[in-house]
């Protein structure tokens, strides 16, 4: 089987899209290219605007006959004798704009597309008002995509859920609003599936969020699969259970530690540092030039060679590209610039020299893509390394690697670090790394890194809330009486509400333990299938097989996964699971994907919201809010 590719799969059925869903025209200079080219405009909303903006640039929008792209809830003019792509999610504001538009006849046909299945209401509600305008004639087409999702990498999605961990972690939050979440999550892992045109095997942890969207998925892919045809009836024909993939649903008080740890690889320092998203980074102005917006992805050499390595490393190799730049230039230049010694050309010595020009001109524009690329890189590497020196970074991710990986900290490093540089965020993530990395720690030392975040006037919430939902956990652990366990379920349900799913599901990788993540030993244990005391007690969802028991399920070997985090995922553990990917003999391939992408600082401003939630203060007189 074919490994899986859902960022080529996305980016084929979008071509498609906007090719009025027929398949593209051939390549140019192939006999079959005749066919005239039907110009287009393009109207999208905001979240399929940010889903394009990872697989297609404007120059590549124009190759498929995109002339202009618009927002749909701008203001637009007329174009009457042009066709119209809309690109949407299927909501009733969207669905009433393009009522109105057909209405005023702004274009001469409407290809409607939605990001996931057009309720039967909406539909309703559509076709009733085009009928009303008399504009339905407009309407050439309308098609579920089932694409609500964000390919950022071959092998990396985000459902683009902001602040999901707090929508799911919040003790006020209302059951409607968790069940209403739980299903777009569910939704937009179906639309993941349809696009790969597989049907996977489902494990989850039991309790919390991973088993609620677990269950919401198995129901919306068994309710599918009794349609035929159906989306997966081609892809399943020749498709047996062991080349099924696994989809290893996880929450993210799963390991809340890789969620705000500062990390010292390119790719996760221009994520938290610099702010990274969809794959562009915008760089303010400053005295160097004017704000620039760089792209990051696949098309960059530099980024794919260099993206995991050392920040260190990757300024090294700057370094050495631009010594090569310049050899190639000088080379080039001699190349071009006559005889050294004087003497007058013959006609061997005319044909040579004209030789090397036309090399030299050939090679002019490689020569200047590469001075692009050394330029991106110095500028973004000069960022970095001022946030470094003026926040002492390499220090706090040396301290944070100790406390993680060896179970030892520096005591003096990490009160000099929480006393010194960095910003408010830095030292909070730190002192909560700390507290994560130890089950106990020494109380005089909490009281010590405690002492020094009110000093430096960080708002203790997140703290005081990671704090207490872990004793919670230790405490729940510690119980063998049923009945102090309720007490303690009743207790943290009254203080944190739906957060209580940390508890009951007693997460035991609260505390990361050796260097390779726990993520990714229970990915390679679900994958390999055999009995583990790690996830022997995971639920087990197969919606092909009849609901009743759970004999001759299929548990694995897997050779491909897809792994999903609920609450929020970062590079860190995509880097981590990549690696597992390219050791394991025979090779797997792996999937990476969560309800969003953030960095330590969105995250850890997530648990501080959470922790004013709790009603657990800033442990200061007037606590400040993060910056």
């Amino acid at each position: 089987m074919a490994a899986l590719s859902l960022r080529q799969k996305q980016l084929d059925l979008i071509v498609r899209m906007l090719h009025l869903n027929q398949p593209p025209p051939p390549p140019p200079g192939t006999a079959a290219e005749q066919e005239e080219e039907v110009y287009k405009i393009l109207v999208l909303d905001t979240f399929c605007l940010s889903l394009l903006s990872p697989l297609l640039r404007v120059a590549d929008l124009r190759k498929h006959g995109v002339t202009l792209y618009f927002p749909i809830d701008k203001p637009r003019q007329q174009v009457a004798d042009a066709p119209a792509v809309y690109f949407l999610r299927p909501t009733q504001a969207n669905a009433d704009r393009v009522a109105a538009d057909a209405a005023a006849s702004l274009y001469a046909s409407f290809h409607l597309n939605f990001s996931s299945a057009l309720p039967r209401p909406l539909l309703d509600r559509l076709a009733a008002a085009t009928a009303a305008s008399g504009s339905a004639h407009r309407v050439a087409r309308l098609a579920d995509q089932y694409l609500d999702f964000v390919s950022l990498e071959d092998n990396l999605f985000s459902l683009a859920h902001p602040r999901s961990y707090v929508a799911l972690n919040d003790p006020k939050a209302a059951d409607a609003d968790i069940e209403a979440l739980v299903d777009a999550i569910a939704l937009g892992l179906f639309c993941v599936a349809a696009t790969l045109g597989t049907v996977p095997v489902i494990r989850c942890p039991r309790g919390g969020p991973a088993e609620m969207v677990a269950a919401a998925l198995d129901a919306r892919l068994r309710d599918h699969l009794l349609a035929k045809p159906n989306l997966f009836t081609e892809a399943s024909a020749s498709v047996a259970s062991f080349q099924r993939p696994v989809l290893c649903l996880l929450d993210r008080n799963f390991d809340l530690s890789v969620g705000i740890q500062h990390d010292w690889s390119y790719r996760p320092l221009v994520h938290d540092v610099l702010g990274l998203k969809l794959n562009k980074l915008k760089m303010p102005a400053d005295k160097s030039g004017p704000a620039k917006t760089y792209d990051l992805d696949d098309s960059d050499a530099f980024w794919v060679a260099n993206s995991w390595s050392p920040f260190p490393r990757v300024a090294e190799e700057i370094e050495s590209q631009l010594a090569k730049y310049k050899q190639d230039v000088d080379e080039v230049n001699q190349r071009t610039g006559g005889s050294k010694d004087g003497i007058e050309f013959d006609g061997t010595d005319l044909i040579g020299n004209t030789k090397h020009l036309m090399n030299a001109v050939s090679s002019l524009p490689e020569l200047t893509e590469r001075k692009k690329m050394i330029d991106k890189h110095t500028n973004i590497a000069t960022a970095l390394l001022g946030h470094i020196k003026e926040r002492s970074l390499d220090g706090y991710c040396d301290c944070e690697n100790d406390m993680l990986t060896k179970g030892t900290v520096d005591r003096s490093a990490l009160l000099g670090l929480l006393r010194g540089k960095g910003t408010k965020e830095d030292k909070l993530r730190m002192a909560v790394t700390y507290l994560l990395s130890f089950e106990s720690p020494v109380a005089s030392e909490l009281e010590q890194v405690e002492a020094a975040l009110r000093e430096a006037e960080v708002d203790m919430s997140a703290f005081q809330y990671v704090k207490r939902v872990k004793s919670l956990n230790t405490q729940f652990s510690a119980s063998s009486n049923t009945a102090t366990r309720s007490n303690i379920v009743d207790w943290a349900e009254k203080l944190y509400g739906q957060s209580i799913s940390v508890v009951t599901a007693g997460v035991k990788n609260l505390l990361s333990t050796g260097r390779q993540l726990a993520l990714t030993r229970t990915v390679e244990a679900l994958m390999e299938g055999k009995p583990n005391p790690e996830v022997d007690s995971y639920l087990l969802f197969d919606p092909r097989s009849p609901r009743s028991g759970s004999g001759g399920q299929f548990k694995g070997p897997f050779r491909e996964a897809i792994v999903f985090m609920i609450g929020g995922g970062n590079y860190i553990e995509y880097r981590s699971l990549m690696e597992l990917a390219e050791c394991s003999q025979p090779s797997k391939h792996v999937i990476y994907g969560a309800t969003e992408i953030v960095n330590g600082v969105e995250f850890i401003e997530q648990l501080s919201e959470l922790g004013q939630k709790a009603g657990l203060g800033g442990g200061v007189n007037n606590p400040p809010q993060l910056q």
